[in-house]
Order: C-alpha cells, then sequence, then structure tokens
C-alpha cells in the first residue's frame, strides 16, 4: 500500500513539474519577409516582381514552417525571433498558430537596418506581463553596412517575479571575421552596459539573453556578456555540435545565456543544462554528403525552413 501511494505521488509531483516547464526558444527564421514594398526599405528581393518570386504563397508556407517548428518544442513562454521584417509577420506567426493565437503577445521596434531586417519577441501574455520594453541602438563605423540592427528587450513580470530578456542579431561577418569584428564589440558594449546597470541596481536580477550574434562563445564579443552570464547552448547541446553549418563545418553562433540568479534564486528557474540544439528531420538537408539546414533560399527557392536551427532552453514557474 505504502509502495503504491509513493508511485501515485511521485507521478502526480512530476505531471505538475512538467506542467509547470517551459521553453525559451530563439530561432533565426532566414528572411521573414512580407510581399508588400516598403519604400523606407531595401526589400526588394522579397517582391513578387524580384528574382526570387516572393508570394504570398511562398509566404503562408514560411509560417506553417516556422509553426511547424515552435509545435515540435513543448510549450514556449518566450520565442525570440531574428531576421523577421516587421511587426506584421510577427503578428502574422501568431495568428496562424492554434496554439498561440489569442494567447500570446508581440514585442518589436523598428530597426534602422536598410534591410529592413528587425529582431522581435512573441511571449505568452497569459502567464507574463509585458512592464516594459524597449531596444538599444548603437552606431557603426560610417560603412555602407553601418546602419545594423537594434537590441530589443522586455521586461516581464510573473506574481513576484521579475525577468529582463533580450533578443539580438549582432553585425555578420560580410567583411570577414577579423575585420568585422570590431562591430561585434560594439554591439556587445552596448549590451554590456545595459546589462551593467541591471545588476548594479539588483545584483540578482533575472536575465535571458539570446540571438544570433555571429561569433562563436569563445570569440570577444560573445565573451564580454559571458562574463557577466552564464553560457547554455554547447556543442553538446545537438547532434551536430552546432546551429549553423559554414563551408561544411557546423558551429554555434545562436546562443542563449542566462544570469547566475536563474539557476539559483527562487521563483522562475532556468533548468541546469537543458540547452538544446534542435535538429528534427524535416529541418535537416544534405548537399554533396554534408547534412545541413534545410533553407528556404540557396541560389534559388528551396522551400525549407531556415539557414539555423532553433537553440531552447527549459525554465521551471514556481
Amino acid at each position: 500500500m505504502k509502495f503504491t501511494l509513493l508511485i501515485i505521488s511521485y507521478l502526480l509531483f512530476n505531471t505538475v513539474y512538467s506542467q509547470n516547464e517551459r521553453s525559451i526558444i530563439c530561432y533565426n527564421v532566414e528572411n521573414l519577409y512580407d510581399t508588400i514594398d516598403d519604400v523606407t526599405k531595401n526589400d526588394s528581393e522579397f517582391l513578387p516582381s524580384a528574382k526570387n518570386n516572393w508570394n504570398s504563397a511562398k509566404y503562408f508556407e514560411k509560417l506553417d514552417h516556422i509553426n511547424k517548428v515552435f509545435d515540435q518544442i513543448a510549450n514556449p513562454l518566450i520565442i525570440g525571433l531574428v531576421e523577421i521584417e516587421n511587426a506584421t509577420v510577427v503578428r502574422d506567426i501568431v495568428k496562424h498558430s492554434e496554439r498561440m493565437k489569442g494567447k500570446y503577445g508581440v514585442v518589436h521596434y523598428d530597426s534602422p537596418d536598410e534591410r529592413g531586417v528587425d529582431v522581435a519577441m512573441i511571449y505568452d501574455s497569459s502567464t507574463l506581463k509585458l512592464v516594459k520594453s524597449g531596444f538599444i541602438r548603437y552606431s557603426l563605423p560610417d560603412t555602407s553596412y553601418s546602419k545594423t540592427r537594434d537590441i530589443v528587450w522586455a521586461k516581464y513580470k510573473k506574481g513576484k517575479d521579475i525577468i529582463y530578456t533580450f533578443v539580438n542579431h549582432w553585425p555578420s561577418r560580410r567583411s570577414g571575421e577579423k575585420e568585422s569584428e570590431g562591430n561585434r564589440i560594439i554591439a556587445a558594449t552596448a549590451a554590456r552596459k545595459f546589462i551593467d546597470s541591471l545588476m548594479t541596481d539588483n545584483k540578482d536580477v533575472k536575465i535571458i539573453f539570446m540571438g544570433d550574434l555571429n561569433d562563436h562563445p569563445q570569440d570577444k564579443a560573445p565573451q564580454m556578456i559571458y562574463e557577466k552570464l552564464t553560457q547554455m547552448i554547447y556543442p553538446a547541446s545537438g547532434e551536430f555540435g552546432g546551429s549553423y553549418c559554414y563551408k561544411n563545418e557546423w558551429e554555434i553562433i545562436d546562443h542563449i545565456m542566462v544570469s547566475p540568479s536563474m539557476l539559483t534564486m527562487k521563483g522562475i528557474k532556468a533548468v541546469k543544462d537543458s540547452g538544446k540544439i534542435h535538429s528534427f528531420d524535416f529541418l535537416i538537408t544534405e548537399y554533396k554528403g554534408v547534412k545541413m539546414p534545410f533553407r528556404t533560399y540557396a541560389k534559388d527557392y528551396l522551400g525549407g525552413y531556415s539557414d539555423h536551427l532553433p537553440v531552447s532552453i527549459q525554465v521551471v514557474l514556481k
């Protein structure tokens, strides 16, 4: 009898625990543009009249693909999105999801990026209250790529718990890894300044920092953030050892970090060693014998998902 009660208690405890465990997801969705010409941005590559013939059918297929990914990841609490054009496409992701429609909110700000590429957040508004949000804008040296993506942040509340979340898309390596490194250090410096100000006000502040940093964990710019926050995504987090495949080599450029308080304090708590790089079969293709993300475009329309794999961590709500 006692043994039976122990089993029942164990199952009840683990059922409650699993219901309280939620996902934090970061996904570079690879150029989610609408089909409407924005005369203020250089979005001509993604119009029905363009070479890519980006039309409504392809757009809605892309939305379906993104939601198929999210449907495979349990209980999203916050989703960081990278490479989206505007708030409309983010809201369309939510509208086209049976799980999220009417239950999730959106945080987005237009950045000065000349191609109109932004970052955004989707969050479970039935669980989290959005207290405040904003963006961090930084200036790069005056080049053809000097206008870049903002860092978007949001302050959420659940009960007495406060949590700050950041979504990043740092400057690319287009001009070369070393040649462009200074740009990512500028981004890291701007982010670090904000983090330092939060930690000065409250050393136990809860922070989730994520995004496509266009750098590896060991590189200088990410290390500026890792000095304050804890790395959650490692090569061992996925079967290929990375979230992005460049020149047939897998690498981590999609990051999630948390403040130490997220691992130790009561309330919303990150699950240790829960970082995961998701490689569902439908996200992977093979090219010349090398497995890599099944992307939307290469030289031609491929009809895939993204050139990045999504990454996630688990948090427990108490």
